[in-house]
């Protein structure tokens, strides 16, 4: 199951909601071995594409350079499907290079930039093989 804050859920649908009709990615990275999401990470589409997404290569550089400075690893990897429904295309899964991540998909096809329903999933991808996992919005994470 994902646990994610509100703000972070918000957060991910918001940047889905701007970047359409393209899709929009980023990565919500944590302290490693948590498998809690706490730090938003949006990045740039760089295919620019309503149909595909791409992290620029010097910006994923960079994050995980960063990440590894503060001993953080991706526990959501997120992008946006702004004609289809929220789940992983064929290119999605297999591109899929980190098994430990939550793969977030939030289909905007409904409501476009405006404010309106969205779908928001939650998947594991490990080895080509997709499973849907339960999804618990919480206001704040239990210490």
């Amino acid at each position: 199951m994902l646990t994610i804050t509100q703000q972070l859920h918000d957060a991910i649908v918001a940047h889905a909601r701007r970047d359409h009709p393209d899709e929009a990615c980023g990565v919500v990275a944590g302290p490693a071995g948590s498998g809690r999401p706490e730090r938003f990470v949006p990045m740039l589409n760089a295919a620019r594409s309503p149909t595909f997404y791409e992290f620029d290569s010097a910006d994923l550089l960079r994050l995980y350079r960063e990440m590894d400075d503060r001993d953080e690893e991706p526990v959501v990897v997120y992008h946006s499907h702004t004609a289809t429904e929220a789940y992983p295309s064929r290119t999605d899964i297999s591109l899929a290079s980190e098994p430990g991540a939550h793969y977030v998909l939030v289909s905007t096809a409904e409501c476009g930039n405006d404010d309106g329903p969205v779908s928001f999933r939650s998947f594991r991808i490990v080895d080509g093989e997709v499973t849907e996992e339960e999804v618990s919005v919480v206001d704040s994470y239990a210490e």
